[in-house]
């Protein structure tokens, strides 16, 4: 007797999905026939908003493309504007954006400690880092004035320069979580339940990898030694010591390895910025905004966020609107062409669990 088929809806209400998206699925039993992405409507038409916004307003908006690791769209943006305009960033300000973008990273590692784990089941670790992650809004909120959205980075350096003793609070940050680890680690990545539900599944067909332009976690957990940090270093990247960890299993463990392994880098590479900070100025100033106009020309930016390789190609007549800006998120393909491959033959209740471990993020898929 054939199974009937049947069609299920998972999300946005479902914990589990990264976002403000559904998962259409069509199902056998608890087997996923076929799936269908479909992203909701809380941010969209971004790339088409900012060409009547000028070059300051853009700020704002680019912020929302991925609400947990903001920072990588400030600083893509900044650095195509510095780019075309062939102006100088202080070095201290750089170091400063470093420093930003590798405690984005935390922050956006802490949900996914939580989302991953949250979705085999194991509820605490969401209560841990979800609250851990707080510790690094309170930096933002006091660098930036907001815990969330920051506006902080922007063309010629930074908002303001860093607060006194900031630098001793981001070290006892740091140092909090990194003792923290051994108890991530006997929560989730010693926990068998876990192990048993991570290993093999959401396998990633390596010799496809780069061909569906995977990226991030999920392209180094298929052995892939690729971060754009290292291969096209950027800011200071290339006066910092660190590796780029790799896995091969190609599956959900592979990934969750991958993550477990670079939280610890960004810690180290926060403590080598702190040493190694200079002083001098954080801003190149930028003219008045009502009349800043950004010379002609077009370019292309990229950088390493949590979830990969995030870039921005940004076009600009001469005026004081950008003519065009297109962004390249690792979510687009992630969280349409390979869930959709990989949730086909899948369980049902692997789906929040595959989404996770690719780093899905909505806003980028809608933008």
């Amino acid at each position: 007797m054939r199974e009937k088929e049947t069609t299920l809806y998972l999300g946005p209400q479902h914990p589990g999905i990264t976002g403000n998206m559904m998962v259409k699925l069509k199902v056998t039993g608890d087997t996923i026939v076929r799936a269908e992405t479909h992203v909701g409507y809380l941010h969209r038409g971004f790339e088409k908003l900012m060409e009547v916004r000028n070059w300051m307003q853009v700020f704002p908006i680019v912020c929302r493309i991925c609400v947990p690791e903001p920072d990588p769209n400030e600083e893509n943006l900044a650095r195509a504007i510095e780019t075309l305009e062939g102006r100088e960033v202080p070095e201290r300000a750089q170091y400063i954006r470093v420093m930003v973008l590798e405690l984005a990273r935390l922050a956006s590692y802490l949900l996914w400690f939580g989302g991953q784990s949250g979705s085999a089941g194991l509820y605490t670790m969401p209560q841990w880092s979800v609250g851990d992650r707080d510790y690094i809004l309170d930096l933002f909120e006091e660098l930036t004035g907001g815990r969330v959205y920051h506006m902080y980075i922007w063309a010629g350096g930074v908002r303001r320069d860093l607060p006194e003793g900031f630098a001793d609070r981001v070290l006892r940050v740091m140092d909090y979580l990194e003792k923290r680890l051994k108890h991530y680690d006997n929560l989730m990545l010693d926990n068998s339940i876990f192990q048993k539900r991570a290993q093999g599944v959401g396998v990633i067909d390596r010799e496809k990898a780069l061909d569906w332009g995977i990226v991030g976690p999920p392209l180094r957990g298929c052995g892939f030694k690729h971060d754009v940090r290292i291969d096209d270093p950027y800011l200071v990247y290339d006066k910092l010591k660190f590796e780029v960890p790799t896995e091969t299993g190609c599956d959900v463990w592979a990934r969750a390895l991958v993550r477990r392994r670079e939280f610890e880098q960004s810690i180290s590479i926060i403590r080598q910025v702190m040493e190694k900070m200079p002083g001098g100025d954080f801003y190149n100033k930028v003219p008045n905004p009502l009349h800043w106009k950004v010379p002609a020309g077009d370019v292309y930016v990229k950088t390493e966020s949590a979830r990969g390789e995030f870039g921005y190609y940004v076009v600009s007549d001469g005026s004081d609107k950008p003519r065009r800006v297109h962004v390249r998120g690792p979510a687009y393909v992630h969280g349409i062409t390979l869930l959709e491959h990989l949730l086909q033959g899948a369980n049902l209740a692997d789906v929040s669990f595959i989404m996770n471990s690719l780093g899905t993020c909505p806003p980028e898929m809608e933008r």
